[in-house]
This record gives structure tokens, sequence and C-alpha cells, in this order.
């Protein structure tokens, strides 16, 4: 059915077709208010939130629906663009919607006059972004998908060089679209696979196909490899610690919170969607490289000391999460446990809508912490608690969710996953039934560091005293910041107190994608949230909360009539100091320490010792990324030998061309048959 041919009864599609056009119009008015700081950030950017919230809306509406389907009159001739909106669309619209309207309603406050690219530029480019993947969840054909693909890769490559004056920026800039084209590779081969010679690049045509088990496994290692490359899983990771902290806090958070989970839809959408068969090697597959991208990201991000580059490793941490979700649930899938791979699946998507929120919450406040003070290292911030509360108390949120604590989002899908790995019992293959414990054991190690790392960055950042002087005169984040920051806080509460009702709009994809789903239980429980059977497991999120409220409010009122008059305050012990400095406190290399040193083989550590017995000590050790130097390198030295090589055939004079011509045509009579 076309979405055009009922004018009179307007479909879900029609309106998010109507908030991509939207939003194109918003960037079209930026470049035509091109200097115009001031229109640009208080009119055009909340405009485009208010178009996102609508977007959010009709992704509600479109999760229950029947699927709808369009075909547009765009693109070349005989490819037109094919559209389908399913219940696995909408939820990433919800997704979309939901976080980008927090992220616009921050950026509205948060760009400075003459900081590099023109702020006009700056909101095509956005909105483009923004267009771009809302169109790409739509897609029903290869053709539409890649272009919509490359669109998002081109527009986040500007935005991640939006300044860029400064040469690392570029560099890192130039590193992510160099990845993004080699997983563009992987995607354009996958397709090809999938249409299985039949020239039909639709996705109606791809779903009918029957691929045997080597051709559909060669589908599924490209994709992962494709999609995995934009995702940052290992060892395709190399990009995100570069591009996160070169981009302005906004765009990190769209690309941290909205542009990884388009990679992971692509992997739902062809492992779930498009190849009709599921082999168990492909979980298993899946969760390695989910556990070893998660464990890595995890352990790198406890010993950074630059705020950026410490929650881009926790999204290579998180992504690895929901990718051992994926996993576990194709692993139950392939032996016919539906019921538990629509656990697992639910399990990996709820991490998936909880991470966008509160990771981009984290990247919003870590942009007001950089413009309120100068600075993005670790070592010279502290107590910004006091001067900036309307930034510290909404980031304590997003590191309370990030930290898998209750009564959050993170903690209700990490919950869900590793109660989808106790119900494991009853695989046929009894190594697989060894194995999963360990992976379980795995996932809450790598919670525990987790929490352990947000620890660091929220302690280290707000509490304490100031280690510069500077940062006793910070100013707190402005109106639209702050209401940016509480749209998101706002997300991370939703799905911490009411995950039955999230559990319903991610049901239609699960049965869509396993034929199982989790609304049964969900709808049957009221409060409670019950995995399998409440004889098993449950957990009451707003129970929970009350109680820690009344503990709270019951101590509050002990202390108050029972020891009212009888406390004095005094200074606390302070190891027989007679003054407490910032030197004192913990630092952030002191707070990584310990990590560095049980998971020393994996760093690549640089330490620099006194040269002389008289000059002043110093001691700093730098950690690198071992496979940067262990993979990538060796690569562009590789490259680059070959490139010279190549080079040495352009000699730049005529007669050496007419000798090629002339050597390639002798070949060919003696090689050509008559």
């Amino acid at each position: 059915m076309n979405s055009f041919s009922q004018p009179a009864s307007w479909l879900h599609l029609d309106w998010v077709l109507v908030v991509v056009v939207a939003w194109l119009l918003v960037g079209v008015a930026g470049v035509a208010a091109l200097r115009r700081f001031r229109f640009v950030a208080v009119v055009l950017f909340p405009v485009g939130a208010l178009f996102s919230v609508v977007l959010m809306a009709v992704g509600i509406g479109a999760a229950f629906a029947t699927p709808e389907v369009a075909v547009l009159p765009l693109g070349l001739p005989q490819l037109p663009f094919h559209l389908r909106l399913d219940s696995l669309s909408a939820f990433f619209l919800i997704l979309i919607g939901g976080v980008s309207a927090g992220v616009s309603t921050f950026a509205a406050g948060y760009f400075r006059r003459g900081e590099g690219t023109p702020p006009g530029l700056i909101c095509l480019e956005y909105h483009v972004f923004l267009a771009s993947i809302a169109m790409l969840v739509m897609a029903d054909d290869a053709y539409v998908f890649m272009v919509m693909w490359e669109t998002m890769a081109f527009s986040s490559f500007f935005l991640v060089l939006a300044n860029h004056r400064m040469p690392e920026i570029r560099q890192a800039a130039y590193l992510y679209v160099l990845v993004a084209h080699i997983g563009a590779l992987g995607i354009l081969l996958c397709f090809g696979v999938l249409q299985a010679g039949t020239g039909d690049y639709t996705f109606a045509n791809m779903r009918a196909q029957q691929l045997s088990p080597f051709w559909g496994s060669a589908a599924f290692v490209l994709a992962l490899f494709g999609f995995g490359a934009k995702a940052g899983v290992l060892p395709l990771h190399a990009w995100l610690p570069e591009a996160h902290p070169a981009a302005p806090s906004p765009f990190s958070a769209l690309m941290s919170g909205v542009m990884l989970k388009i990679a992971l839809y692509g992997i739902l959408r062809v492992s779930f969607d498009l190849l009709q068969t599921r082999i168990w090697w492909w979980g298993v597959l899946l969760m390695a490289v989910g556990l070893a991208s998660a464990l890595f990201g995890v352990v790198f991000s406890t010993v950074q000391v630059e705020m950026k580059r410490l929650l881009a490793y926790s999204s290579i941490e998180n992504i690895g999460l929901i990718c051992t979700g994926f996993g576990l649930s194709l692993l139950f899938s392939a032996y016919g446990m539906q019921a538990l791979s629509a656990l697992a699946l639910t399990a990996a998507m709820y991490h998936m809508i909880g991470h966008a929120f509160f990771k981009s919450l984290l990247f919003c406040s870590t942009g007001a912490v950089m413009h309120a003070t100068g600075e993005r290292s670790l070592g010279k911030l502290g107590g910004l608690m006091r001067t900036m509360p309307w930034v510290a108390w909404p980031t304590l949120v997003g590191v309370l969710a990030c930290a898998g604590l209750p009564p959050f989002g993170g903690f209700v899908a990490e919950w869900l996953l590793l109660q989808s790995f106790l119900f494991t019992t009853g695989l046929p293959s009894p190594s697989l039934d060894m194995l999963l414990p360990v992976m379980a054991a795995l996932v809450a190690l790598i919670a525990a560091l987790s929490a352990y790392t947000m620890v660091k960055y929220f302690g280290v950042v707000f509490l304490g005293q100031p280690r510069e002087e500077k940062l006793k005169d910070a100013h707190d984040a402005g109106p639209w910041e702050r209401g940016g920051m509480l749209w998101l806080v706002g997300g991370c509460v939703v799905l911490g107190l009411l995950p039955n009702q999230v559990i319903a709009l991610i049901s239609p994809v699960t049965q869509r994608l396993v034929q199982a789903g989790m609304s049964q239980n969900a709808a049957a429980s009221g409060w409670l949230l019950v995995p399998v059977g409440v004889e098993r497991a449950s957990y009451a999120p707003v129970i929970f909360l009350l109680g820690v409220l009344v503990s709270m409010g019951l101590a509050f009122v002990m202390v108050r009539k029972l020891y009212h008059g009888r406390l004095r305050r005094v200074p606390p012990w302070d190891c027989g100091h007679p003054w407490q400095t910032a030197r004192m406190q913990d630092t952030a290399e002191g707070f990584g320490q310990p990590i560095r040193q049980i998971f020393e083989p994996i760093f690549r550590m640089q330490r620099q010792l006194p040269t002389a017995f008289d000059e002043r000590p110093t001691y700093a050790v730098t950690v690198e990324d071992p496979l940067w130097h262990w993979l990538y390198l060796p690569v562009a030295r590789l490259v680059d030998k070959v490139s010279k090589l190549v080079g040495l055939l352009q000699q730049g004079r005529i007669a050496v061309y007419l000798m090629y011509s002339f050597a390639t045509l002798i070949v060919l009579l003696l090689l050509v048959k008559r």
C-alpha cells in the first residue's frame, strides 16, 4: 500500500515523513541564517526538539499498529525508495525522538559564538543527521538503506569536524569516516548475499530467500563486521574514543545515544528479520564479541583521566552488553526456546533505550562542565556540586543509571539479562550449559566495574574540594541546558519505574522477530516485573523506591527526635594533618590504579620516571590501547608501503605511459585466444 494513496486518512508513516521534511526545512533555515547565532540557538533547535517529540509520539502509536509500507518516487529510475514502518522501526523511532528532544533542547543553550563551524551550518548538519537516521530505520530496500547510511555517516563526519581548526579533531574525524566506510563495504556485501542472485534488493525479496547454512553464515558475519564497525565492537572500536571527545558534546550525546543504536538496528534487522535461518554458533560468536568488547571497554574506562574518553569507553562496554543479549537470544532461538529468546532480546533492547538516555545525559552534563570550567581533565576538576548543582544532580541520576543501580532503567536491563543467563540449564549442549554461567559471571564483573567507573567519574568531578582556583567561579547550566538534561532525567526515571509499560512497547518487536514476548507476564503482574514466573524471580521498582524513601525519612526523624541537641560538629579525623587541601583527596589516577595493576597485561603503558637524582621528581603513566599498535598501525604501514609501490607507476612522463600501453597491448595479444 502506498502511504499517499489515502490522503484523507493519515498513517503513522506519513507523520514520520512530515517530521523528516520539517527537520530538513529547519536545517535549510539554519543555512539561510548562517551566522545569526541567537536565532539558530533559541528558535531553530527548540523547533527541532518539538518535532522530535512528535516523532516519539508517532513511534509509540506505530508500535502497536500493523506494518505500513510506501513507495516514494525518489531515487534513480527503476529504483524508487521502498519504506516500511513496522514494530522494530517504531521502537527505534521512539528512541530517536525521545533522546533527540532532550539533546536538541540542551543544544539550544550549549553553543557559543565563534566556536568552529558557523551555527547555521551546524544546524543543517545536525538535522540532516536526524532525518537520515529516521529514514534509515524505515528503509525497505538496500538502495535507500545505503543512501541513508552514507548520509548519516557524512553528516556525522562534519559534526565531529565542527571545531576543524584543531589538527587532532581533523585526525579523529578522518579515522571515523575511514572505519565507517570500511564497515559500509561489509554491509554492501551482506546485502549482495541476501538477495541470492535474484537482482531484487528489496527487503521483502530477501525475507523470501532460503539461504543455505554457508551463505546464511556469510551474510551474518558480513553484517556483524559492517554494522559492528559503526557500533564500535572489538576490534573495530578505535574510532570511538577519538571521535566522541572531538565532537561538541550535543553531537557526542547523539552519536553515543542514537547512532551506535542504529548500527545495532542493522544487526537486528539482518539477523532476526531478513535471515530466515538461525544457527547456534552465531549466538556464541555474538556473545563472545559482545563480552570481549564490554570487558575491554569497562576496564579502559576505569583508567581514563579525560571525561569524554571515559564515557566513550563506557559506551563500548554498554554496546558489548547489548550484543551479548542479542547473541543469547539467537542461541535460544536456534534451539527453539522462543520464550527465553524473547526474554534475552527484551533485556538487550531495554538496555539499548536505557543507554540512549543515560549516556546522552552524561555527555550533555560533561559539555556543561567543560563550558563552565574550560577543563576536560578529571585531574583538574572537583567540588563542582557547590557551584553547579543543576548539573550535578542530573548527572547523579545518569551515573546511577549507568552503574546499573535501582530504581533506574540500567538496573532493569542488566537484571533481565542476568535472569536470561540463569534460565539456560535446558540447553541441549552440555558444553554450552557449562560455558554460559561463566559468561554470566563476566556480565556481573562488568556491571561491578561499571559502577566503580561511575563512582570515580562523579566523585572526582563533583565531590571534594576544587583542584583549581578558577573552579570556584564556575557557572551553572543555563535554562535551555537544564531543560534538556531534565528531559533525559525523566527518561531514565520512567524506564526505571515503569518497566512493564516499556516491555509492552518492546513485546511487538520480539513477537515479530522471535515469535514470543513478555507482554502477557507484564500485563498479569501489575507493578511486579516478572521475567518467567513470580516463583522464580520478581522485582518491584516502585515498592523499592518507596522503601528507600520511607527508610530515609525514618532515619531523619529518629536522628532529629532522639539525638537532637546531643550532637556536636567537629572536623573529621585527618590522619594527624592540621589542615586538608585538594591535593590530599583521591585523584582520577589513584582511583584507577588498582584496576590498572590487576589488568596490567591488557594495557600498553608508558611510564615517565625521573632521569636524575637532583631534578624535580616526576612520575606519569600513559595508558594506550594495545590494539592500536598491534593491529591498526601495522595495517597503516602496510597500506603506506603498497601505496608507494603503486605510486612508482606514476612517473609524470608521457613516454613511460606509452610504454605501459604498448606492453599491455603485447600481453593481451599473446594471451587472448583467437
